[in-house]
């Protein structure tokens, strides 16, 4: 029990060290940066969907700079090929004089990827992204490539402009562990931008952690405890997201077209038990699925017709299933539920 205790407290160590440094550069936006640290250490993907100029990017390149981690930014554009993405096979010439094939390692071989404005590709682009996501490798002309651990794609979309951009398809949006919306900056946070942004600053950050460190927290999520009440309550919520559950609620039924995929399920259960690494806990409670509702399930919910046409916002049948389906307080709760 001590030597799990001191995991806890050496993960809190190093989040609160990241944020810390994260905090240097990028002002206000303290829960933005805690799902996407979330995420990180769930093992999962991250879509940040913003308008330009919100930081979304420098949020992701300074991550990048403290860690010790392989980071790579690909600008998505329409002309953007896979083979730009993944890598190509090209024509060298081998000691004996030999002419062969060898292969030409794309952006993608990074720890930390930053697809940036990935709406703005074309689907055929967007898919090269779909096995690098899921199975952590690539194939290229019939050879399989298997990527770095750990590996982490943080993409950003403008929700605003949609000239000359192609939404990501369902099949694509459910391989992402959050979607997490940034918003504009407070008027407090937007003086301290100016300060920062227009006077001479020498701001500089410091690496924190290396990938084996990272690795070893990604493993210590897995040995948290979810008690079988905790992921009942999960099934449940997930389950209420259907409009032909019995337990979904009336502005699922009547708004909603697809429910969240069990992916959904999972990434509540993870992010729930890196909330509770957080908070210094050994058992993910009720409360750290909760805290993990929106960006775990919206963008996994698909408003039907009506829904699109009166203007329903996801994020209120998410906070409207939160009310209906409720724990179980017969079972007994673990600490922090």
């Amino acid at each position: 029990m001590s030597d799990a205790k001191e995991q806890v407290t050496a993960f809190q160590k190093d989040y609160q060290r990241i944020e810390q440094e994260l905090g240097k550069v990028i002002v206000g936006h303290h829960e933005v940066i805690r799902s996407v640290l979330t995420a990180f250490f769930a093992g999962g993907h991250v879509l940040l969907e913003g308008v330009p100029g919100l930081g979304k990017t420098l949020l992701v390149r300074t991550l990048g700079s403290i860690l010790q981690l392989k980071f790579n930014r690909i600008q998505f554009t329409p002309d953007l090929m896979p083979a730009d993405i993944l890598g190509t096979n090209l024509v060298a010439q081998n000691a004996q004089g030999d002419r062969v094939f060898k292969f030409q390692a794309g952006p993608i071989f990074a720890q930390i990827v930053l697809a940036d404005e990935i709406n703005r590709a074309t689907p055929k682009t967007q898919s090269a992204l779909l096995e690098a996501m899921q199975e952590h490798a690539v194939t290229v002309a019939g050879n399989r490539y298997v990527l770095e651990e750990p590996f982490l794609v943080l993409a950003t979309q403008n929700p605003v402009e949609m000239e000359g951009t192609y939404p990501l398809p369902e099949a694509q949006l459910d391989r992402f562990l959050f979607k997490i919306k940034v918003s504009f900056s407070s008027l407090d946070d937007l003086r301290r931008i100016l300060e920062r942004t227009t006077d001479k600053q020498d701001i500089r950050t410091e690496c924190v952690i290396d990938g084996v460190r990272v690795r070893a927290h990604q493993a210590l999520v897995r040995d948290v405890v979810a008690a079988p009440h905790v992921k009942d309550y999960v099934s449940r919520l997930v389950w209420a997201t259907h409009p032909e559950s019995e337990l979904a609620p009336e502005v699922v039924r009547k708004y909603v077209r697809y429910g969240s995929s069990p992916r959904g399920a999972q990434s509540l259960v993870l992010a729930a038990k890196v909330t509770a690494l957080i908070e210094g806990r050994f058992n993910a409670g009720f409360q750290d699925v909760r805290m993990a509702a929106h960006p775990a399930l919206r963008h996994r919910l698909i408003l039907n017709f009506e829904g699109e046409a009166e203007g329903i916002k996801v994020e209120n049948v998410i906070d409207e299933i939160l009310k209906t389906v409720t724990p179980d307080v017969k079972a007994e709760a673990p600490v922090g539920a």
